[in-house]
């Protein structure tokens, strides 16, 4: 094989004749390319055979072939001194791809295609929110779930369609009408900054500009990223800016398990979650040892009661986060809240309640969630134990990540938030995209993300307050708006010291003024330990809040 081109004197000879792929292909491979006059070219890889041609000028185009790493060239045949050098690593690259599916289980194929990625070296970095939309163009259809993610790849642009193709083939996908029902779509919105023209594949995709179905979670993600280089200037954000307004204004969606409706937190008709506070613990500050294991006449009892009081979800901890509560073994925290999870489980199958584990301990999480658990609810942050957040990740499970500082036995000398650094509020905003961030590093998908201000932690007495007053302003921060909020006030301090009520289990009221207050702020989660006064508070306070 020889290559020329018309300014270029020099030739050299790679093989005596054309290349054919292999029968079967090594793991490990070199490339090569052959510049020539001819359009049509072949490329090997390690998944298929198939036509296709760069051109990387007006006068000639390049094929690339993959040889074997144990090829040898014929006799008189001078193989470049690049080619018999070891094979450098595939360059990685920064790929952009919508993510959408409107049949049955929506948001579990989304997270299926997303982990088919990750399985075939479609590194999935970060996803951006999801979101319910009309549909578009074909209009008689069930909603769209849509949203992007950010994935890292050594596939070259039709390479990549390829695999985001076949993917969907996998998970069942078939194509009735263009544009119509879909469980799964995937489509490569930006590669790189480059602009790829072919008759399989546009980027950037062309309908960027006009759907924000596309734009809302693009610009999540990439805000400040050009779309268009011809436009530099005009940034993926402006394109979102510039669509009129939606006729129903679009709303993010978080799952929190097979059996209940996701958490939609920017619609305004939402209803509010009573989380049931279920201590497992001889020492939590306001109904220690109330619970046990052992008694399970009295735990089903008071299960019974959390129910049938309005409770849609049950937070079950074995450890207190008092502030100088000493720190269990993990073989007594583990004890103290399965067998909590699997009474539910067994005892309580036909009522759809939600279970969330209370723990910053990752191996705690995974046994929680083994026994039936939907959610991680961490005090740290997922920061008290590094495994916590990558075993998340793997469980696929919802986390609630709450802002404290330092431990529970430290974290109230560390209350300090200086207004040079944003006082207060911009304090906790910070450092909950910080932990937003930190999930999402570990291969959590930003869906599955709930926050907590941390009422009581690493806040003393009069900053709770100015927290509740402005959670309006946490939830519409850079960076952590879309996601839905946990408000815990029950019983704490900070309200015995406002109603001069010392004991806990006495301070209703003023408990029921607090859930009342994160209500009107936007919380879809309220931790109450009254459940049955808690959740009228909570359906007087939907009805002149949510409607």
């Amino acid at each position: 094989m020889r290559h020329k081109m018309k300014r270029l004197a020099k030739f050299a000879l790679i093989a005596p004749g054309p290349l054919k792929p292999p029968k079967t292909l090594p793991r490990h491979v070199r490339h090569v390319c052959y510049c020539g006059w001819a359009p049509r070219v072949s490329k090997i890889d390690t998944r298929q055979f198939s036509q296709s041609a760069r051109r990387v000028s007006d006068s000639f185009t390049y094929k690339k072939y993959t040889l074997p790493q144990n090829y040898k060239p014929a006799a008189g045949i001078d193989l470049p001194a690049k080619m018999n050098a070891v094979q450098q690593r595939p360059r990685k690259r920064t790929a952009y791809i919508a993510l959408g599916s409107n049949l049955g289980d929506r948001i579990g194929w989304i997270e299926r295609a997303c982990n088919e990625m990750d399985a075939r070296g479609i590194s999935v970095k970060r996803t951006s929110s999801l979101w319910e939309t009309e549909p578009m163009y074909v209009l008689d259809q069930d909603r769209f779930v849509n949203g992007a993610c950010e994935v890292e790849t050594t596939l070259e642009p039709l390479e990549l369609l390829d695999a985001l193709q076949d993917i969907e083939r996998t998970l069942g996908r078939k194509k009735i009408i263009d544009k119509g029902p879909r469980n799964i779509d995937l489509d490569i919105l930006l590669y790189e900054n480059i602009t790829f023209n072919h008759e399989r594949l546009k980027i950037p995709h062309i309908g960027i500009p006009e759907r924000e179905f596309v734009l809302r979670p693009l610009s999540e993600l990439i805000p400040d990223k050009p779309i268009d280089r011809a436009r530099p200037w005009r940034l993926t954000a402006d394109y979102l800016d510039a669509l009129p307004p939606s006729r129903t204004p679009l709303t993010t969606m978080t799952p929190l398990s097979s059996h209940h409706p996701p958490i939609q937190a920017l619609n305004p008709s939402r209803k509010t979650h009573v989380m049931a506070i279920l201590n497992m613990t001889p020492d939590s500050f306001s109904d220690g040892g109330q619970n046990t294991p052992a008694d399970r006449s009295s735990l089903h009892q008071t299960i019974t009661t959390f129910l049938d009081a309005g409770a849609t979800m049950i937070d079950i901890g074995g450890q207190s986060t008092a502030p100088g509560a000493p720190e269990v073994p993990l073989e007594e925290e583990l004890a103290r809240v399965l067998p909590a999870i699997r009474l539910i489980r067994s005892e309580f199958a036909s009522r759809p309640v939600l279970i969330s584990v209370d723990t910053y301990r990752a191996k705690v999480a995974e046994a929680a969630v083994a026994a039936g658990a939907d959610i991680v609810n961490d005090v740290s942050g997922g920061s008290m134990d590094p495994e916590m957040l990558p075993a998340v990740a793997r469980l696929g499970a919802t986390i609630c990540l709450m802002h404290m500082r330092g431990t529970p036995a430290t974290m109230n000398s560390l209350a300090e938030y200086p207004a040079s650094e944003g006082g207060l509020i911009g304090g906790i905003a910070r450092e909950l995209v910080a932990r937003v961030r930190a999930a999402e590093e570990a291969g959590v998908r930003r869906w599955r993300i709930v926050l907590d201000p941390g009422l009581g932690f690493a806040k003393i007495g009069p900053q709770n307050v100015h927290v509740l007053r402005h959670l309006e302003e946490l939830r519409s921060w850079p960076g952590l708006q879309g996601l839905p909020w946990l408000v815990g006030s029950s019983r704490k301090s900070f309200i015995g010291r406002v109603t001069g009520v010392p004991t806990p289990k006495e301070r209703i009221w003023g408990t029921a003024a607090t859930v009342a207050a994160a209500v009107q702020g936007g919380a879809d989660v309220v931790r109450v330990h009254d459940v049955k006064e808690m959740a009228q508070v909570v359906a007087m306070a939907d009805a002149i809040w949510r409607y």
